[in-house]
This record gives C-alpha cells, structure tokens and sequence, in this order.
C-alpha cells in the first residue's frame, strides 16, 4: 500500500509541476520536455507512440540507431510497460494494446548518446 501511495504522490507531483510550468509544444505538434540538455518531443498517433530526441541545441536530430527504450504508460486505472524501438533519424516508438486516453501519463526512459534521459508527459 505505501508503495502505490508513494506512486501516486510522485505522479501528482509531476503532474502540478508540468501544470504550472505549461508544456512547449514541438515541431511534430507534441509537448516538449527538455532533459540533460536534449529537447524529447512525445507524439502520440492512434496505438504508436513516438519520441523524438534532438541534440541540445534543439535542431540537430540524436541518432537512435541501436538504441533501444521504455515508456511506462499509466491510463485509466492501469499501468503497462511499452518497448520502444529506434526509427531513424531521431525516434524511439512503440505500440499501445489502444490509443491513449485523456490525461493519460507516460514516462519515457532510455539511454541516448551517453545520456541515461527520463521524461514525463501527460496527455490532453
């Protein structure tokens, strides 16, 4: 029991603090959370979920190419595990058993050009 109350006081916590700060919002037309430096853009389309990650100088794609990564999905009461697989130039993407509900909560993880990144996003 304390472990599920700790998780859902971490996720409230990340959910006032991206409220507060507002999201940006990216190229691809996703919210953008900018980590060690590397802006990573999380697009969700039907049941893929995409991650694109940029350079720290937010132009220049991050090779992806042998990366691999993990989204932990929290929607509608449960919590599932996604696999993310590289697409060049810049993506990590997965699969979702159904599309993402309204203010769903996706944490993203993988280890980027030396960089262990960790991101949160919550959909609209």
């Amino acid at each position: 029991m304390f472990k599920r109350l700790s998780v859902a006081l971490l996720f409230a916590v990340i959910a006032h603090g991206a409220a507060a700060q507002g999201p940006k919002k990216g190229a691809n037309g996703g919210d953008v959370v900018v980590v060690e430096g590397h802006p990573i853009e999380f697009v969700s389309k039907g049941q893929e979920i995409v991650f694109y990650i940029l350079e720290d100088d937010g132009q220049t794609p991050t090779q992806t190419k042998g990366t691999s990564g993990r989204a932990v999905v929290q929607d509608g009461g449960k919590t599932t595990a996604v696999n993310l697989s590289p697409k060049e130039p810049n993506l990590l993407v997965g699969q979702l058993a159904m599309p993402l509900g309204s203010k769903a909560r996706v944490v993203f993880s993988a280890k980027v050009a030396d960089h262990t990144l960790q991101a949160r996003f919550t959909t609209n």
